[in-house]
């Protein structure tokens, strides 16, 4: 662990805490990161906040972007992206030297400054699997959202579900299919799928956002599928379909030793579209069929497990700052973890901050509070 001081830099007078909001990257989710990033720079109290806005275009350039909210929104269909505006951002890796620096498409050199945190709002590969946050541990920056390890294992489905199942977090039933397996024995691995009970789900393993997902409802359709989800990624996680609800949470990191903090209960339901399950097209794209119930209409009882389930996730993943916690409850009432996402929706129509604002909580208190989460970590391998 490094001794680097854990409380934030002084403020001198007047002096505002220095954000750079990252987002874009080279992940299929790059538009909705630049949605996420569009509502959190307009939430943000310019007042307590510098705001240094920087894109990651699809490309991996990073570059310093105008700090305009509408351009960065998804708008009548429109998936918005990190133009490549020529300003290159160079972050240090480290050492005494803490400034960014901007390069122009004509060699010349400008001094950004230090910046106090990051709040990365990358979504899937690239950015909320470990990668940006270790690039953030070289160069000795605070950031908001968990570690790399946290980041790296929730990212990865099956690796995610291995975890919880040995602390005793019950999981639904799986198989998954690796490149080699796929490559190796193509039939065997089919087989292994098709012992699920139908319909199940293949999906890639390290993609979110719905991409890849294809509900299959027989045998014959799982080779299509598998190679729908190998476009996305070559680990491919095939989830047998559970029979009753998707419930969700949000958990918000205590302050100091303090206890997680869980949210409000909600449950999305699809309600038209001709959407077989909650997809791409349904979350970004067709809000209109789609419904957003918090509190979700579930008794104490399972309300009180989902947020127990909730709460022990997110210390067994080790995570930090943020994460939604999706679980199944069966028609018998058994609760069943589906996935944590570390870097989930945010914007104010996304599941998370709903269901914080019905716990009290707004927005721009939320966004907040994550800053000073990451200001109050110590810096170092966590």
């Amino acid at each position: 662990m490094s001794s680097h001081p854990a409380a934030p830099p002084a403020d001198g007078p007047g002096r505002r805490t220095r954000v750079a909001v990252v987002f874009g990257g080279r992940s299929e989710e790059h538009s909705i990161s630049c949605a996420t990033a569009a509502s959190v720079l307009r939430a943000m109290d310019r007042e307590r906040y510098d705001v240094v806005p920087i894109g990651i275009t699809r490309e991996g350039h990073w570059v310093l972007v105008d700090d305009d909210p509408e351009a960065l929104e998804i708008r009548d269909g429109r998936l918005p992206h990190v133009p490549d505006t020529g300003r290159q951002v160079i972050v240090p890796l480290g050492g005494l030297d803490q400034d960014l620096r901007v390069v122009a498409t004509d060699g010349t050199v400008a001094d950004l400054g230090p910046v106090d945190v990051v709040f990365p709002l990358l979504h899937g590969p690239f950015g909320e699997d470990g990668t940006i946050q270790g690039l953030l541990e070289l160069a000795d920056i605070r950031y908001v959202g968990c570690g790399v390890l946290a980041s790296a294992a929730m990212m990865d489905k099956h690796v995610m579900k291995v975890l919880f199942s040995s602390a005793g977090l019950a999981v639904g039933p799986y198989t998954v299919i690796t490149d080699l397996d796929w490559r190796r024995d193509r039939a065997a691995a089919l087989d292994a799928a098709a012992s699920l009970h139908f319909p199940v789900f293949v999906k890639p393993a390290r993609a979110g956002s719905s991409m890849g997902v294809v509900k299959v409802d027989g045998p014959e359709e799982l080779e299509a599928a598998v190679d729908k989800a190998r476009s996305h990624d070559p680990k491919v996680l095939v989830e047998q379909g559970i029979a009753g609800r998707e419930i969700e949470c949000g958990v918000l990191q205590g302050r100091g030793a303090d206890v997680p903090r869980i949210s409000e209960v909600g449950e999305i339901t699809v309600v038209g579209g001709g959407h077989e399950f909650y997809d791409f097209e349904a979350k970004y794209l067709d809000e209109a069929s789609v419904r957003i119930q918090v509190p979700a209409g579930v008794s104490d009882g399972v309300r009180a497990q989902v947020r127990e389930v909730a709460r022990r996730a997110f210390e067994v993943a080790g995570c930090e700052g943020l994460a939604r916690v999706d679980c199944f409850v069966t028609e018998a009432g058994e609760v069943l973890i589906n996935e944590i996402n570390t870097m989930p929706g945010f914007t104010p129509f996304s599941m998370y901050p709903q269901a914080w604002a019905a716990s009290g909580v707004s927005y721009p208190e939320l966004v907040d509070e994550l800053i000073q989460l990451a200001l109050a970590r110590p810096l170092g391998l966590r």
